[in-house]
């Protein structure tokens, strides 16, 4: 079985980009996230009621790396390290069959500048270079075409179109997977 045992938060840098630990200093930055409607249009999980609750889930992600099944960075420019913008990682992983689920997020201003473009690249190669994992899986929503194409571009496939097996908010929603194998990861693709 696979395991994720580094010595320390693997922090990770882009040219533009700093992927950092989360710390409770950025939930007030992480409840305007989740709470965007833009941000959250896709994404089918309940909006954070206030800072609190932002805060636990910071807690969350750090109880998962701790226990080695996932982790997740704050998405931030190198110019500002301490401003999240955004968010990326592994938040759900099938250590046995060496298979993580990638998910990011990012506020509005700072969309169509290639930035989670940038990070994707750099935390999908970590996946497979550093985590050793032979899949990665991207669920999104159908409608969400923005992610659709950045998974494309990145080399991902589609796996799969469920439809309606996902119940949200008094209704039943459809999900597409996307999935890209170690072996067909191009470590040059330009993003």
């Amino acid at each position: 079985m696979l395991k994720l045992n580094f010595p320390s938060f693997p922090t990770l840098q882009t040219d533009r980009l700093i992927l950092r630990s989360h710390s409770l200093a950025d939930a007030e930055a992480l409840f305007a996230l989740r709470t965007h409607e833009d941000v959250m249009r896709y994404i089918n999980r309940e909006n954070p009621k206030n800072i609190k609750e932002t805060e636990e889930r910071i807690r969350q992600v750090h109880e998962g790396y701790n226990s080695r099944i996932s982790v997740a960075w704050v998405v931030a420019q190198k110019e500002n390290p301490g401003k999240m913008i955004g968010e990326i990682g592994y938040y759900r992983t099938d250590l046995a069959n060496h298979r993580a689920e990638i998910g990011y997020m990012l506020h509005p201003s700072f969309w169509r500048k290639k930035i989670i473009s940038e990070a994707l690249h750099k935390v999908v190669s970590f996946g497979f270079e550093e985590m050793k994992l032979h899949s990665i899986c991207a669920t999104i929503n159908p409608g969400n075409n923005a992610s659709r194409q950045i998974l494309l571009k990145h080399g991902f496939k589609k796996e799969a179109y469920f439809k309606e097996d996902y119940y949200f908010q008094g209704k039943f929603l459809d999900s597409e997977i996307y999935g890209l194998l170690n072996k067909n990861w191009n470590i040059d693709n330009t993003f």
